[in-house]
């Protein structure tokens, strides 16, 4: 009996000394896992490096660009700005003293900066320009006008596509447009939109049936518009990223927020440009005609394409450098301040000022053709700099434009487009657009003064694209600041090396 109540207590002490031991246990726990995520406990013989980050003073950006880019006025009050524009990627300066100084340290960071082979950069694909089959929808009436902004940038031998009109109209080879193609009769289709054309049945097929011709060799389809302006080895350029054996619908919204609102944000508009690949383009020929009849009340092509895309679960891949254009006006705020991506189309050239002054429409499309020709990658793209002496503002739009404004406005402003534009509905004010732009100055001494890209050549000793801006000789309003005016400047020269796997090096982003 007696040891039987002793081996009872035994197993109260026990049971009381277990209960005393679990908060404790669960005290040490909590420690450990606070010096844990503390990474006090993690040790590694490997040397722990530091990320360092960059803090950019605007007045140490001006005195660095100060010794990059010298800038003098001459004695006959005509200055030449020779001008190192670099790479997107390169807006941020480098310096090279401290990677020498950091030489021995940083062996594995410098290899890693040096130019790496363009097949270990982003995946891409080796899609060509023969790959690549135009659909263009355009209309008979106005073909007379519309096919010379298709002599700009189409290339004879080298770009195929086709031309699809309502009737025939006359053709002269001579002339080295695309083939002409009739579109087939659409009246069996339903069309119900008050407000529309029944045009849009027949635009909406072009894909269709350009695929229908059973021409070899294909990988994507290219819709675009009369008026639109392709920039054709930046076209090869974004295909490239993405693989044509998967379904892609690629192109962009308008810049009128009321008209992605109206129609969606969902659809590409089809004068800015959009690519099928060629598997989807298949699909889609199975199923188009009893698409179309499911939505007789869209308005265009565009939305009854996107409607089409979604019954077939195709999303939407957006490239900002497909443009359609939805404004009035002058473009000088939009091209002046392009996002980083390549330069894709231009839309509604009927509708905008010619986007150099003192020339029309046509004869503006072909002065910028001649820096494409030297560096389509690099057309459009901005590089901002300043004049610390003169405290001066630069923006270069390559091939296009140079802006120089006095005082110093921050690389954020200066990115910003600004309204130099109308929204396609007048009455909209800037929260109409569907994206961010600044207004234009009412300070006369803030003024923008404008060099117009004048003549283009290549230097084989310099291995560089000399490009001379001409300053647009406007009255400018009168200014009380006391410093130096850009007017007194007639001309700037802007020198680049050529660069045609600059967006080889981008880094492609995961669209899928």
């Amino acid at each position: 009996m007696k040891s039987l109540q002793d081996h009872n207590g035994k197993n109260q002490m026990y049971s009381s000394s277990k209960q005393r031991m679990i908060p404790w246990l669960i005290l040490l726990m909590i420690v450990l896992y606070t010096l844990y995520s503390s990474n006090l406990l993690l040790i590694t013989n490997k040397k722990r490096r530091e990320c360092s980050t960059t803090s950019i003073n605007l007045q140490d950006v001006n005195n660095d660009i100060q010794q990059q880019h010298h800038m003098g006025t001459t004695t006959n009050t005509s200055s030449n700005i020779d001008v190192e524009t670099t790479i997107a990627q390169e807006k941020k300066l480098k310096k090279v003293d401290k990677e020498k100084e950091h030489e021995e340290e940083e062996e594995v960071e410098e290899e890693e900066e040096e130019e790496t082979p363009l097949d270990q950069l982003s995946q891409r694909y080796d899609t060509e320009v023969n790959h690549i089959v135009f659909a263009i929808a355009a209309s008979s009436n106005l073909w007379d006008m519309r096919k010379e902004y298709l002599k700009v940038w189409w290339k004879p031998n080298k770009t195929r596509g086709i031309v699809w009109l309502d009737k025939k109209v006359s053709n002269k080879a001579e002339e080295g447009l695309p083939q002409i193609g009739i579109s087939q009769d659409t009246t069996k289709f339903k069309y119900t939109n008050h407000q529309g054309q029944r045009s849009a049945l027949r635009i909406s097929r072009v894909v269709t049936e350009t695929l229908k011709l059973g021409l070899k060799n294909v990988r994507w389809f290219m819709m675009g518009d009369d008026d639109t302006v392709f920039m054709v080895d930046n076209v090869v350029r974004v295909l490239s990223k993405y693989d044509h054996n998967q379904f892609y619908y690629i192109g962009s919204s308008s810049e009128s927020h009321v008209q992605n609102i109206h129609f969606s944000y969902a659809m590409a508009y089809g004068g800015g440009g959009f690519a099928i690949s060629y598997p989807l383009a298949k699909e889609l020929a199975r199923m188009q005609d009893r698409c179309i009849q499911r939505y007789p009340g869209l308005y265009g092509s565009d939305d009854r394409m996107q409607a089409c895309m979604a019954e077939l679960g195709v999303p939407l891949t957006r490239e900002a450098g497909f443009h359609q254009y939805d404004v009035y006006g002058d473009l000088l705020g939009l091209l002046g301040a392009h996002p980083v991506t390549p330069l894709v189309t231009l839309h509604h050239l009927d509708v905008v000022q010619p986007i150099f002054p003192n020339m029309d429409r046509v004869e503006s499309l072909q002065q910028l053709m001649k820096s494409v020709k030297r560096d389509s990658g690099s057309i459009m793209q901005q590089s901002i700099c300043y004049d610390h002496d003169r405290y001066w503002s630069i923006s270069v739009s390559w091939g296009y434009v140079v802006q120089i404004l006095r005082g110093v406005m921050s690389p954020r402003e200066l990115e910003m487009p600004t309204r130099t534009f109308l929204n396609w509905y007048r009455r909209s004010d800037y929260t109409a657009y569907a994206f961010n732009t600044r207004p234009v100055t009412k300070n006369p001494c803030q003024k923008a003064f404008l060099f117009y890209m004048n003549r283009t050549r290549y230097d084989p000793s310099r291995k560089k694209i000399i490009g001379t801006y001409s300053r647009y000789k406007s009255k400018p309003p009168y200014c009380n600041w006391k410093m130096e005016s850009p007017e007194e400047i007639d001309s700037i020269v802007v020198t680049k090396r050529p660069d045609p796997f600059r967006w080889q090096r981008v880094r492609m982003l995961q669209t899928h």
